[in-house]
């Protein structure tokens, strides 16, 4: 009887399916893209009165609580 590991990536058809992947020219660019949106995302967690600045420009009022159902 063959007992497989818990985990065996080189004995898993999929691993190599996925190595493939992550390798095509699409990968690279879905990985630019990301990058292009999580790093201003990321810059923007640090400069609250930016993300403040967006409210204002709605003029909506956040001050008041929101009604009870």
């Amino acid at each position: 009887m063959f007992i497989r590991p818990s985990y065996a990536p080189e004995l898993n058809a999929v691993e190599f399916l996925w190595a493939h992947v992550k390798r095509t020219p699409a990968s690279v660019a879905l990985d630019q893209l990301e990058a292009a949106v999580r790093n201003p995302l990321k810059r923007l967690q640090y400069r609250p009165h930016v993300l403040d600045g967006f409210l204002a420009k709605t003029r909506l009022a956040f001050d008041h609580p929101p009604p009870s159902p």
